[in-house]
């Protein structure tokens, strides 16, 4: 099937603006990338703004069908969770993993109440996933979730800022162990305090 232009452009853009910065793409780069007219791209989007927003808006219905094809097609929480880790460990393990786009596009344009509305319902989606996923073997404490959405979170930062995708595996691993902790306490509030450390203590205890 062929591309629609919108999307030819979209795809150009996106694919600059993840690599380079929001900031650093022009739109003539855009437009000569894509071989369009000026006129046929704002056409579509009518300032460079609302194409960012575009973009944004269509990684995140990309990340949010990948995440829920997961949750359609294993069933039990643990390898879930395990396979949404590994996915991403798997995107991380490229040199063209630069951390998480809406992280970045905040970052630049923070200013633009398009975009960090787009993050943020993409941040709140993502956390859904994983109450999602908690809900699935019982457990309805909020806390797990934010536990497990700063995890995920937390991975993506790190990896961005040291360039090794192995952080996305112990993120796993930590994610792991707040789901059996939290199996244990039979759907119990977890909060920070009570998350067991490396050492094998509960966080806050000498």
């Amino acid at each position: 099937m062929r591309v629609s232009i919108r999307d030819e452009i979209l795809t150009v853009a996106g694919a600059l603006f993840y690599k380079e910065g929001i900031r650093a793409v022009g739109v003539e780069r855009i437009i000569e990338k894509a071989g369009v007219a000026k006129a046929t791209l704002y056409r579509h989007f009518p300032s460079k703004e609302h194409l960012v927003a575009a973009y944004l808006s269509e990684r995140h219905e990309r990340v949010l069908r990948s995440l829920q094809e997961v949750l359609s097609s294993i069933p039990d929480a643990r390898g879930q969770l395990r396979t949404i880790f590994e996915q991403l460990h798997e995107k991380a393990d490229s040199p063209e993993f630069r951390g998480c786009a809406f992280a970045l596009a905040v970052a630049e344009h923070g200013s633009s109440e398009r975009v960090v509305t787009i993050a943020r319902e993409h941040k709140r989606s993502v956390r859904e996933i994983f109450a999602t996923v908690l809900a699935r073997a019982g457990i309805s404490a909020p806390a797990p979730v934010a536990h497990l959405a700063l995890l995920y979170e937390g991975a993506l930062a790190t990896v961005a800022v040291h360039r090794d995708p192995a952080h996305v595996l112990a993120a796993r691993n930590a994610a792991l162990d707040v789901l059996d902790w939290s199996l244990q306490r039979a759907g119990g509030w977890l909060t920070i305090d009570t998350v067991p450390t490396a050492s094998g203590k509960i966080g806050g205890e000498a």
